[in-house]
């Protein structure tokens, strides 16, 4: 059957649908790189924006069976502003409901992150489903995470699927959890690769002072599961009925702000940097945020005696991110080098060696795999998305923008 592939980013539909014998007709991407590397994996020259193409040009969209689309996830993410189709970008699926009703393909699949279905109160995912139905389509959607085919991944999407001809003929893959448990994540890594990126040494010093934090708390003393922001250690600036921003100067002027600082004697400004990023907003502080700092401030009262000399260090890191740490491992080895890990705005993660953290687009979060000290390889990436054969950008950064903008590619 023929296909077209609209947002292709790296052509994970297309990769998926070539296997399986149908054949690419026409693509679309706005990004440029990327339309490049389409030309150069798939020998198909993409077309850019499409909202200018079906605006203008629609008829240079060709006949087709099946319309392919991982439109742009950014709006609906949890991670983002969740703005919907508010969003210029979640709008973009008014240009595929335009493409549908033009050349009526037998079918489509969309790909998105799981909570367009929740979004605005699932208001929106109703819409869109109205929208699909009215143009003649029976509709029905999975959510899928790597994992469930056996890759070591979670990275859960939702897979809308619809047809002209009904759906009577057509279901979603059953999961099988033996091939979820048996998964090998030594099938992924390369050992000692030789095209890997290092870790930089800033990154290994911090990590350096992290792990002095672990091996100072007693081993009876749990490593905490919430999110550890130091800067509350020895703070005491108020976040339960009021907030900083409320508050005068002189009335901040008697508290403590990042790890302890006095307040007193600064202005608005020189207070505003001794706090938490967090803690700089305009409004009440929501209820989980309140509770992180409570339990920070509890578990440092508890504990000052065993920490406090290498919080002094975490001090002095160079940027509030590297001052959280996310312990995802429970009660595993306290050795930060054993797992893999992920510098990100949130903290650095630590997650246990059996799933890959998700592959985004911000390259400063690539995966690191801590006992070798060094950032996955593109090899190991394209692998681990199933792209394994495609060209990447020589730039690695470029590379791994790339990857973290590919359409999951859906198993046969």
């Amino acid at each position: 059957m023929r296909f077209i592939d609209l947002f292709a980013g790296l052509g994970g539909f297309h990769k998926a649908l070539h296997e399986l014998g149908h054949n690419c007709v026409f693509a679309s991407e706005l990004d440029t790189n990327l339309r490049q590397l389409y030309k150069q994996n798939w020998n198909i020259e993409a077309h850019g924006d499409i909202k200018k193409i079906v605006e203008k040009e629609i008829e240079i969209i060709p006949e087709h069976d099946i319309l392919c689309a991982g439109f742009p996830c950014q709006p609906f993410s949890k991670a983002g502003k969740q703005l919907g189709r508010i969003d210029d970008r979640g709008n973009l699926f008014d240009e595929i409901i335009k493409i549908l009703d033009f050349r009526k393909p037998t079918y489509f699949i969309l790909e998105n992150v799981p909570f367009i279905a929740k979004h605005d109160n699932e208001e929106t995912w109703s819409v869109m489903k109205t929208e699909l139905e009215n143009l003649g389509y029976e509709v029905n959607h999975e959510v899928y995470s790597p994992q469930d085919f056996g890759i070591p991944q979670h990275r859960q999407r939702i897979f809308i699927v619809g047809s002209l001809n009904g759906l009577e003929h057509f279901s979603f893959k059953t999961i099988d959890n033996k091939k979820v448990d048996s998964i090998k994540i030594e099938k992924y890594i390369d050992k000692n690769s030789k095209t890997a990126k290092a870790l930089p040494q800033v990154n290994i010093d911090c990590l350096n002072i992290w792990q002095e934090f672990l091996e100072n708390i007693p081993e009876e003393i749990k490593i905490p599961g919430f999110p550890i922001w130091s800067m509350e250690f020895g703070a005491n600036y108020p976040f339960e009925d009021n907030y900083p921003e409320k508050m005068t100067v002189r009335e901040l002027s008697k508290y403590k702000g990042n790890f302890g600082v006095s307040l007193e004697g600064m202005s608005r400004k020189e207070i505003r940097a001794n706090l938490p990023s967090y803690a700089r907003v305009t409004k009440k502080f929501p209820e989980w945020k309140k509770r992180y700092i409570r339990e920070n401030r509890k578990f440092y009262e508890e504990n000052k005696k065993h920490i406090e000399n290498v919080v002094k260090k975490i001090s002095t890191l160079p940027s509030q991110s590297w001052q959280k740490l996310e312990w995802n491992v429970g009660d595993s080895e306290r050795n930060i080098y054993n797992y893999f890990l992920q510098f990100r705005a949130s903290g650095i993660r630590i997650k246990l060696p059996n799933f890959f953290p998700s592959l985004v687009c911000t390259n400063t979060q690539k995966p690191i795999i801590g006992w070798e000290k060094r950032y996955i390889s593109q090899k190991e990436a394209l692998r681990l998305q199933s792209l394994e054969g495609l060209k990447l950008p020589d730039n690695d950064n470029a590379a791994f923008k790339a990857l973290g903008n590919f359409k999951l590619k859906i198993a046969a």
